[in-house]
């Protein structure tokens, strides 16, 4: 076992406790309900009052027997890993707790753990299972976020929960959704955002070896022509974070302060030589 399957692995054991906790801890105890799959299972639970845990394993199970042939096999083992913890601890964090007095404060709290717990998850490979399965589909054939397609299949299964729970706590529902969603992005794409820039400059020569010098970074040289002057220009492009940004800016301004800078945000980064650190 390699240094990052240990890495993986922890990630997916904490992320799979924080969701348990987010579920069994402020969603349930204020009977506020969730998207997806889990959705489904906290509704089972004030109908009939069945195990979370229990429920949680059975329907994720099916959903990722028809979902398998999608994933590669790191993926797959993840998510059945991460299906059988997830349901481990909602049933060992089941417990009677009462319910918080400001609902509202639950519902962010609820966002808050749920979105966390999952943002590890997914930054291991796997997926939680459910609607996450069904989200990991729409990020390859559609180009979603996670987050995003999460958020559309939760706001349909939280729709139709809308005749078990009341209106108003599928509203604060909606608002605990949302921000886990908002979470999930962050941990998965905001931690490594990446911005395009392309720089031109009439000392382009200068501008390259500089930022080669600076930053450690090598830029790429396309071939450009004004469309004005129809002159030729040697456009420089370069793949950085966003951290990066401010000293890019001062470096390009020291040696030409009339040079045209464009900052692009970047959604996928496919390939390697960029930064080591980030594989």
């Amino acid at each position: 076992m390699t240094k990052q399957h240990v890495k993986d692995a922890l990630f997916i054991i904490i992320g799979s406790l924080l969701f348990a906790i987010g579920i069994n801890y402020f969603s349930i105890p204020n009977r506020l309900s969730e998207g997806g799959i889990i959705g489904i299972t906290v509704v089972t639970y004030y109908l009939f009052e069945w195990s979370p845990g229990i429920v949680n394993f059975v329907l994720n199970g099916i959903l990722l027997t028809i979902g398998y042939r999608y994933f590669d096999k790191k993926t797959t083992i993840y998510t059945l890993i991460s299906i059988v913890l997830t349901s481990i601890f909602l049933r060992v964090t089941e417990l009677n707790i009462p319910p918080h007095p400001d609902t509202l404060l639950a519902a962010l709290f609820a966002g808050v753990f749920v979105g966390i717990g999952l943002g590890l998850i997914f930054r291991s490979g796997g997926t939680s299972g459910g609607s996450a399965i069904l989200a990991r589909l729409a990020n390859s054939f559609w180009g979603w976020s996670l987050g995003k397609g999460m958020l559309i299949i939760d706001i349909i299964v939280i729709l139709g929960s809308v005749f078990i729970i009341g209106q108003e706590k599928a509203m604060y529902t909606l608002i605990a959704v949302y921000v886990g969603a908002k979470i999930i992005d962050f941990m998965v794409e905001g931690m490594n955002e990446r911005v395009a820039v392309l720089i031109i400059s009439n000392q382009p020569n200068e501008v390259l070896q500089s930022v080669t010098t600076a930053m450690s970074r090598g830029l790429t040289v396309l071939e450009g022509r004004g469309g004005y002057t129809g002159s030729s220009k040697e456009v420089l492009y370069i793949v950085i974070s966003k951290q990066e940004v401010v000293q890019l800016k001062n470096i390009v301004c020291e040696i030409d302060e009339q040079a045209y800078v464009t900052i692009h945000n970047v959604h996928e980064l496919i390939g390697k030589g960029y930064k080591a650190s980030d594989r």
